[in-house]
This record gives structure tokens, C-alpha cells and sequence, in this order.
């Protein structure tokens, strides 16, 4: 069998346009998923979004019904509990299309991701049997429970306490979680505790157990549709077959259902975005100012293109990934009572690229729905239009799954982790530039040559980092957060690239052009930032001489022309006033 590439191995080998998975490989099935996802959104959610926003009573298990009628629910549980078993295009495809739908999104992704996964993966047989069928239908509703009012991103913090009971037929649970969404309407809750004071463990609980309660519903910036509140745990007594995994090792169940949850955010991300840039499209081809509709206008143009090459790019990202997703679970065998815990670490082997997803997606969401406010001009500023709710709903992205910040962090240090375990050939790469670099300068020629200037970009840095600070590097947030930031360039630009490259190949050059138009402008305007990142953070790693040379390096492997993106755009935003709406 043909070898899968290692997470972050991006970074070392050049990859063949031909082996990513890209939004033009969709099949009829996934074109039929697309058009359902949507439609279901459109006709069901979208058109009680008043009523949603004001928490109309039993609106949202009304919703999950209607999405578990249509399959929306099961997508990732197996066929044995009642699901559809879909591949991970498939389960992408939905969460993009469940982006549309603001807040109902997060009550979605409660209940197929982090409220359901966990039983999927790591649940027992009769865990599965009893709990999953009702999460397909919608009839039973999930929500997860790690968060504390003292324990965010350092989840392993919590207080939340479990003992077992003199008895032995349960744990007694007591302790306070916060921000859990789908609280109020739960009846399954997967809540993390430390028995006997420190054994992470996690723990199937039922809504209606004597002792949970819920507070108030918090009242937030955005997402005001869905439901979040506090869980407060009083002496609530847990079956203990309702045990999840294994004692001590929930930080298993949690860390590998994030790094799922995280692609899943990424993929509601952008189908927020499409659906900002849509709205911001629609309103510049109707407004007019001085007699004619602002779409005409260069500044207008301008934001519109750059809306959309950067969902382009996120696009090409997300499919990418998800076709590394599924290539490994198909490789794997995981029919067996473990299956889920073998596709849980096959994900895992892709968490570095589910973080870069997720900084990404989001933070191309916050710019296309900013940019979409200063579209509508005063009127996105106003709750009569959809943006408003757009820009208000879209703050969160950053913050759930992992902060953009915590995530950052995890990218250079898992690659730093996993190069010092010998999965990954970071000190062959960063000697090899070394050589390279001082054979004289590097010449870049064209897009594919700035793809590879990305990444010796971020070789060159990290090499830097780890001269100076060695192992301690790990350390250094702010150094970490540059790397990051180089090495989510480095992956942005090769995926619009490589996608742009398979569909001229695959479809000619002529009806890819949209596609190439969109690498090139991103690619061109990306690498002077890359390199502008480098030279900050390599100021901080090295002074005098050592400074000088790193300088001269990184000049070397900058230089290069750059094209007319001024003209790309224009022709960018041309399509996209004609479209009405993002379309490659």
C-alpha cells in the first residue's frame, strides 16, 4: 500500500498536485450532501432565525429532529448504531454548510462533534447501543462538559471531583463547568473529573440525574441562539458502566476529540465566510452611490477580492486536510470493538494540520465578515441586516476549541516533538538549506518557487530558534507564535497552489483561471509578509554579525518578482459581482 504522508510533513517534501483532494474532486453523492446541508439551512434554520435568536422554546430539538431526519446528525457514527457512516469529505461538507446557520451551528456541532464523538471513539459496545441511536435521530441531545470556571485551555486543571462510591456501583460527581453549550436542553453530557482527586478521567452523564442542575443562560456578544450555561454537579451518581475509556486517561478522550472538533470549527468557518461574502456581494451590486453600485468601485472591488481569495485559500486547506483524514482511516482497519480508538489515532497523526485549520478558517471568517460590515456601510452596523448578526456570531470562533493562541503554541511544538522523536526530518531540512543557501542566492521563479521560499522561510527561522534556545525554545510564546504563523503560511500557500495546479491540469488552463488568478494573488501578497515575520523574529533570536547573515540568508531566499495583484483582484472581483457569490 501506497505510503500517507506524516502531519507536518508538508514542511520537508514537495507534494503532487495530483494526491490532494480538492473541492473539484466532490463526487454526486458529496454534490447531493452539499445541496442538501444547504437547503436544509436555508429552508429550516435561516428562515426562523428571529425566533432562534430569541430561544423560542423547543426550537432547537425541533431543528436536530429535522436534521436527524435528513441524516445531518449521524454523519460520523457507525452503521451498527443506527448512523451513516459518511467519509470525512462528506462530514466536511456538512459542517461547512452548518456554517451558514449561526448559532444553530454550535448546537449542531455539539451534538455530532464534541457531544457524540466521544462516545464514537471510545465508548463500549452498550455505551454505543444505548446512547447513540437517540444522537442520530435527534431525539436524545449531547453536550461536553471539560471547561471550569478555573480551567479553559488548561483543561487538566479541573476541580471537578469523582469518587466511587462505598457500594461500587457508582461515582459521585461534584464540581462546576462552564460555557457548556447545549446545556439546557441536554440529556447526555460528557463531563471530565478527577477521580479520587487526581486520575483525569471522563464519564457519560445523564441529564436527568438527581443533582445536575444548570444556571442562567449566559448572555452573550454572539451565537444567541444556542443554549450556554453553567453545569453544576451536586453528589450526582454515575453508573459505573457509564465510565468512559479507561480511569486516568480522559486526557486521551478529550485532546482526540478536539483535535476533530478544531476541523470541524475550521469548516464551519468558512461556510461562514462564503455566506458573509455572499451577503457583501448581493448588497454592493444593489447599492448605488453617485449613480452607479458600489461594486464598480476600486476600494469595493478590492475587499471583495480579497474576501475571496482568502476563502479560496482556507477552501483548499480544509479539502486537503480532509483528504488526509480520510486516507488514513481508510487505511486503517477499525471494524474491530477498538475501531474507534484506532481512528481516533489516525486523526491524531494529523493534529498539527487540524490546528493550522482552525487559526486559519477563523481568522479568515473575521475578515470576511468585518469586511462585510464596512461593505454595507452604516446599514451593517444595523440588526435589520444579516451581517450584523454575521460580524457578532463570528468572535467565538477564536476562542472555542483551543484558543487561536493555545493552538499556535501546539503547532511548532508538536513539530518540534515529533522531529525529536525521529518522525520528522527537521535538523536534515534545516542543514540541507544551510548548504543550499550558502551556495549563493536562491532564485525564485514563479508561484512554485515562492511555495518553496515559504517554507525555507520557516526552516530558517526555526533553525535560528533552535541555535539559540535548544530544547527551552519551547518556551518562548512569542517566538512560537511567529513560528506558527510562518509555518500556517507555508501550508496555505502550497494547498491554493497545488489545487490550482491540479485544476489546470485536470480542467485546462482556461477554466481554471479563476483558480490560478486567486494562488498567485495570494502567494504573491503572503510571501512579503512571511518574510517580514522572519526578519522580526529573527531580530529577537540574534544580533551583531549572527543577525547580519541570518538577514542576508533570508534575502536569498526572497528574491524574487513580484506580479501585478492590483489586476489579479480587479479580475477577482469582476467574478464575484457576476457570481453574486463566491464561486471558483
Amino acid at each position: 500500500m501506497k505510503s500517507l504522508p506524516k502531519g507536518g510533513s508538508f514542511l520537508f517534501d514537495q507534494t503532487n498536485p495530483q494526491a490532494i483532494f480538492t473541492p473539484e474532486d466532490f463526487t454526486l453523492e458529496h454534490k447531493m450532501i452539499y445541496r442538501t446541508t444547504t437547503g436544509f439551512v436555508t429552508d429550516k434554520v435561516l428562515s426562523q432565525m428571529d425566533e432562534l435568536e430569541a430561544q423560542k422554546d423547543s426550537l432547537l430539538r425541533e431543528l436536530l429532529e429535522a436534521a436527524g431526519e435528513l441524516g445531518l446528525n449521524g454523519a460520523d457514527v457507525p452503521e451498527d448504531y443506527d448512523g451513516m457512516n459518511m467519509d470525512k469529505i462528506s462530514t466536511t461538507i456538512i459542517a461547512e454548510c452548518m456554517g451558514r446557520s449561526g448559532s444553530f451551528a454550535m448546537t449542531h456541532g455539539g451534538q455530532t462533534g464534541i457531544g457524540s464523538m466521544p462516545i464514537v471513539m471510545f465508548g463500549t459496545h452498550e455505551q454505543k447501543k444505548k446512547y447513540l441511536p437517540g444522537i442520530v435521530t435527534g431525539e436524545k441531545i449531547g453536550a461536553y462538559a471539560l471547561t471550569e470556571p478555573g480551567a479553559g485551555s488548561d483543561a487538566l486543571s479541573a476541580k471537578t471531583r469523582a469518587e466511587l462510591s462505598p457500594d461500587g456501583n457508582y461515582y459521585i460527581l461534584n464540581g462546576t463547568k462552564q460555557f457548556i453549550t447545549n446545556s439546557a436542553i441536554a440529556d447526555i453530557f460528557i463531563v471530565y473529573a478527577k477521580l479520587d482527586g487526581d486520575k483525569f478521567t471522563a464519564f457519560i452523564v445523564d441529564g436527568d440525574s438527581e443533582g445536575l442542575s444548570t444556571g442562567a443562560e449566559e448572555k452573550k456578544m454572539g451565537i444567541k441562539g444556542s443554549s450556554t450555561r453553567s453545569v453544576i454537579l451536586e453528589d450526582v451518581k454515575v453508573p459505573v458502566e457509564n465510565l468512559l475509556f479507561e480511569i486516568g486517561r480522559g486526557h486521551v478522550v478529550a485532546f482526540n476529540i478536539l483535535n476533530l472538533g478544531r476541523y470541524k470549527l475550521a469548516a464551519n468557518a468558512l461556510g461562514n465566510a462564503k455566506f458573509a461574502l455572499e451577503l457583501a456581494a448581493s448588497y454592493a451590486n444593489e447599492r448605488k452611490q453617485f449613480g452607479t453600485p458600489i461594486a464598480n468601485f476600486g476600494l469595493i472591488k478590492e475587499k471583495l477580492a480579497e474576501m475571496a481569495i482568502k476563502i479560496y485559500v482556507a477552501e483548499s486547506m480544509v479539502y486537503r486536510t480532509g483528504g488526509l483524514l480520510e486516507n488514513i482511516l481508510h487505511s486503517l482497519d477499525t471494524t474491530g470493538a477498538d475501531g474507534g480508538q484506532i481512528a481516533a489515532k489516525g486523526i491524531e497523526e494529523y493534529a498539527l494540520e487540524c490546528s493550522v485549520n482552525k487559526i486559519f478558517a477563523t481568522e479568515v471568517q473575521a475578515y470576511a465578515v468585518d469586511e462585510g460590515v464596512q461593505i454595507h456601510g452604516g446599514y451593517g452596523f444595523s440588526a435589520e441586516y444579516t451581517i450584523e448578526r454575521l460580524y457578532r456570531d463570528a468572535r467565538i470562533y477564536r476562542i472555542f476549541e483551543g484558543t487561536n493562541e493555545i493552538n499556535r503554541v501546539l503547532v511548532p511544538t508538536t513539530l518540534l516533538r515529533r522531529a525529536a522523536k525521529g518522525d520528522l526530518p527537521l535538523q536534515e531540512a534545516i542543514e540541507k538549506l544551510k548548504g543550499a543557501m550558502a551556495g549563493g542566492s536562491l532564485v525564485r521563479e514563479g508561484e512554485a518557487g515562492l511555495v518553496q521560499a515559504a517554507k525555507d522561510i520557516f526552516l530558517l527561522t526555526i533553525g535560528a530558534g533552535l541555535e539559540k534556545y535548544g530544547k527551552e525554545l519551547q518556551k518562548q510564546q512569542e517566538i512560537l507564535g511567529r513560528l506558527a504563523d510562518l509555518a500556517i503560511g507555508a501550508f496555505a500557500v502550497e494547498s491554493a497552489w497545488l489545487r490550482a495546479q491540479k485544476a489546470v491540469a485536470n480542467e485546462g488552463g482556461v477554466k481554471a483561471k479563476l483558480k490560478l488568478s486567486m494562488a498567485r494573488a495570494y502567494i504573491n501578497a503572503a510571501v512579503g509578509l512571511l518574510e517580514y515575520s522572519a526578519k522580526e523574529t529573527l531580530t529577537a533570536l540574534a544580533e551583531g554579525e549572527e543577525l547580519a547573515g541570518l538577514l542576508e540568508n533570508l534575502r536569498k531566499l526572497t528574491n524574487y518578482a513580484i506580479r501585478d495583484t492590483v489586476a489579479l483582484r480587479q479580475e477577482i472581483a469582476a467574478a464575484i459581482s457576476e457570481n453574486g457569490k463566491y464561486g471558483v
